[in-house]
C-alpha cells in the first residue's frame, strides 16, 4: 500500500477511535478527553500496537501522526487564548505568580527527596525533581472550556501559572546543565543568562506586536478579496507565534500559540473565524493529539522496579501540585475550594515533561525504563485531572459538560 494511502487510513481509524472513545466517555458521565486518551492507549503498543500492524509498512507514518498531533495541541491552546481577554489574565497576576512558582518548587523538592530516598546520586535526584515540575495545561484548559470556567479567577490563575511554571522548568534545566556538568545539549553557565534575556525579549516583543501591530493587520486582512482571509491569517499568526516562542524565546510552542489566541481575542472580528477554527481543530487535529498521548505508552515494558517508581512518582506528581499550586492560590487570594481547583488543574503533565525526559535520555541521566515510566505518568495525570476537575467545579448542565472533541 502506498505511504499516502496508509496515512489517510491511519487518520481515519484514529479519528473514528477518538470520537467513539469520547462518546462512550460522555455516556459514562466523564469528559470526552478521557475516552480519547484511553482509545489511544488501546491503539498503542500496550494493546493493539497500531503502527506495527501488517497493513502499515511506512517507516515515517508514526512521525507524520505525531506532527499532526503537535498541530492539534497548538490549535487547542490558540482556542483557549481566544476564550480569554488580556485584562482578565493580568488581573490574575498575583495568583498566577504564586501558583507557578510554588507549582514548580514543591514538585522539584519532592522529586529530589524521592530520588535521595531511592539512592539516586545528587544529579539524578535533582533531575527527578525537574521531571516532576512541568505542567501541561492543554487538557485542563479543554475541560475548563467545557465547564464554562476558563474565564474565572481559577482559570486565569491556571493559565498564567502554567506559563510561569514552564519558564522556570526551562531555566531549571539550563541551570542543571550549567552547574552539574551537562553537555552542550543542555547548555553552559554563559548560556543561562542568554536564555533568560531571550525569554524576556520574546515576551516583550510578542506582547507589543500583539497589542499594537496585530489589530492593524487584522483590519487590513479582513478587507482582502480572498476566501476566509481571517482564518488564514489567524493560522499564519498562530504558527509564527508558536515557532518564535521555541526558536527565539526558548519557550514551549504552546505558549506562543496561547499568546496568539490571547491577542486575537482583543479583535472585534473573532466571531468571524472562531467557528471555522473550532471545526478544523475539534474535527481533525485535536482528536489526533489526544489519541497520540495514549499511543506513546507501552505498559507491557514495565518491570516490578519500574512499577514501584511509577507509583511513587504518580503520588508525588499529584500531591506536590495540589500542595504547591494550591498554596500559591491561597497566597494569591483564592478561597480554599478555588485553590484546590487550581491545584487539580496543574496536575497534568505533558509535552514539557516529555521534552525534559528526552533530554535526560539523550544525556544518559535516565534509562529507557524510566523514560517509559514518564510517558505512562503523563497519561495517568492526564486521565486523572478531568474527573477531578469535574468533581471540584460546580455542576453544569450535562448538555454543556462534554463536547465530544
Amino acid at each position: 500500500m502506498l505511504p499516502f494511502l496508509q496515512l489517510i487510513l491511519a487518520i481515519a481509524i484514529i479519528i473514528f477511535a477518538a470520537k467513539l472513545g469520547g462518546y462512550l466517555s460522555y455516556k459514562a458521565g466523564q469528559p470526552a478527553v478521557i475516552g480519547e486518551v484511553l482509545a489511544g492507549l488501546i491503539l498503542g503498543p500496550s494493546v493493539i500496537d497500531f503502527f506495527h500492524l501488517g497493513i502499515f509498512t511506512d517507516p515515517h507514518l508514526e512521525e507524520s501522526i505525531v506532527h499532526m498531533a503537535e498541530l492539534g495541541v497548538l490549535l487547542l491552546m490558540f482556542l483557549a487564548g481566544l476564550e480569554l481577554h488580556l485584562d482578565e489574565l493580568v488581573k490574575a497576576g498575583k495568583i498566577a505568580f504564586f501558583a507557578g512558582v510554588l507549582g514548580f518548587g514543591v514538585p522539584l523538592l519532592g522529586g529530589y527527596a524521592l530520588g535521595t530516598i531511592m539512592g539516586y546520586p545528587l544529579e539524578g535526584a535533582i533531575f527527578l525533581g525537574l521531571l516532576l515540575s512541568p505542567t501541561s495545561i492543554s487538557i485542563s484548559a479543554q475541560v475548563l472550556m467545557e465547564l464554562k470556567q476558563l474565564r474565572t479567577r481559577v482559570g486565569m490563575g491556571l493559565l498564567g501559572g502554567a506559563v510561569i511554571d514552564d519558564v522556570l522548568v526551562v531555566l531549571g534545566l539550563s541551570l542543571y546543565g550549567a552547574l552539574l556538568g551537562g553537555s552542550e545539549a543542555i547548555g553552559g553557565v554563559n548560556e543561562v543568562g542568554t536564555i533568560v534575556l531571550k525569554m524576556i525579549a520574546f515576551l516583550i516583543v510578542g506582547h507589543a506586536f500583539g497589542l499594537f501591530v496585530l489589530p492593524k493587520l487584522v483590519d487590513i486582512v479582513k478587507k482582502l478579496p480572498v476566501s476566509q482571509p481571517l482564518v488564514s491569517f489567524a493560522f499564519i499568526m498562530l504558527l509564527f507565534y508558536a515557532w518564535s516562542a521555541e526558536s527565539l524565546g526558548h519557550m514551549a510552542t504552546i505558549i506562543g500559540a496561547f499568546m496568539a489566541g490571547l491577542f486575537f481575542s482583543r479583535s472585534n472580528t473573532t466571531t468571524n473565524f472562531r467557528e471555522g477554527f473550532s471545526s478544523i481543530a475539534y474535527g481533525f487535529f485535536v482528536p489526533i493529539f489526544f489519541i497520540s498521548i495514549g499511543l506513546e505508552a507501552n505498559i507491557r515494558s514495565l518491570n516490578s522496579e519500574s512499577l514501584w517508581l511509577l507509583a511513587a512518582m504518580l503520588v508525588l506528581a499529584i500531591f506536590s501540585k495540589l500542595l504547591g499550586s494550591g498554596l500559591g492560590g491561597l497566597l494569591g487570594g483564592l478561597t480554599f475550594k478555588e485553590s484546590a481547583q487550581l491545584g487539580a488543574g496543574m496536575i497534568p503533565r505533558g509535552e514539557v515533561m516529555l521534552i525534559v525526559a528526552t533530554v535526560g535520555l539523550v544525556e544518559g541521566i535516565i534509562d529507557q525504563n524510566t523514560f517509559s515510566v514518564v510517558i505512562i505518568l503523563v497519561i495517568a495525570t492526564t486521565l486523572l485531572a478531568p474527573p477531578l476537575l469535574r468533581v471540584l467545579f460546580p455542576k453544569v448542565r450535562k448538555a454543556e459538560l462534554d463536547k465530544v472533541v
